[in-house]
């Protein structure tokens, strides 16, 4: 008796499109975030800012695409999300930035797990590259960026819940 890899396909494919999700979903708060960063960040910074916010913009747009791509709807932006604690000041916005880009490397840590081929080294690549903005905008990094942070932060969802407008 042979049997077919279709159930086991679907099952990739939808724990893929779920992922993929779950990481524009992510991107669409950074993009957000870096709005409220960029607000208050000082001007020896505001650079960094920028090019954190075009880089998100970027992935973002690609992930949409990718969405697509798996045969799902790319979930929209939500009107505003709630920030993780208040942003008065230059030094909690690099603290929010790193925040920011700690979650966005958590959901593509998850997205390379999920997928293969060129999704998955375009995942690693936006994962490298969170971790790298996060350890610039605090100073020091970890060990298995996307990874550590999971011990203290709840599992992001691919589906939209009560938690899914914060960041």
């Amino acid at each position: 008796m042979t049997t077919t890899g279709a159930p086991r396909e679907e099952a990739r494919d939808r724990d893929a499109l779920t992922a993929t999700q779950a990481a524009l979903a992510a991107e669409h708060a950074a993009v957000y975030g870096y709005g409220v960063v960029g607000g208050r960040i000082g001007a020896g910074r505001r650079t960094e800012a920028r090019s954190a916010y075009d880089a998100h913009r970027a992935r973002r747009d690609a992930l949409d695409r990718a969405v697509r791509d798996l045969g799902g709807r790319p979930q929209a932006a939500a009107a505003a999300y709630a920030l993780p604690f208040p942003v008065p000041d230059a030094a909690a916005a690099a603290r929010l930035a790193a925040e920011l880009e700690d979650r966005v490397a958590a959901v593509y840590a998850d997205l390379v797990r999920a997928t293969g081929g060129a999704h998955r080294t375009e995942a690693a690549a936006a994962l490298r590259e969170a971790a790298v903005r996060a350890v610039r905008w605090r100073g020091s990094g970890v060990a298995f960026p996307g990874l550590v942070e999971r011990a203290a932060a709840p599992a992001p969802s691919g589906t939209a819940g009560a938690d899914s407008d914060a960041l």
